[in-house]
């Protein structure tokens, strides 16, 4: 299997999160923190996946952290919305 290329990497990265935060920016319009928080985790997530590969295996975990960051940012916005 051919290992991805960081342009590669960082345009999936970018499609997921325009297609998984759309959905979240229409109901989290009246939390702004919460899409704030959203936004600069996207962001954060953009930028690791730009940097280079060279950091012992940190940048991966980061941007795994980033990814539960944002599913727990993400489920916030929808408890509030419900409750």
């Amino acid at each position: 299997m051919k290992a991805l290329k960081t342009p590669a990497i960082v345009a999936i990265s970018m499609a997921f999160g325009i297609v998984a935060g759309a959905g979240v920016a229409a109901v989290a319009a009246n939390q702004p923190n919460m899409k704030s928080a959203l936004d600069h985790l996207t962001a954060a997530n953009l930028f690791l996946a730009k940097a280079t590969a060279d950091k012992g295996g940190h940048r991966n975990k980061a941007r795994q952290l980033i990814g539960l960051a944002i599913s727990e940012v993400k489920a916030g916005i929808k408890f509030d919305n419900k409750n």
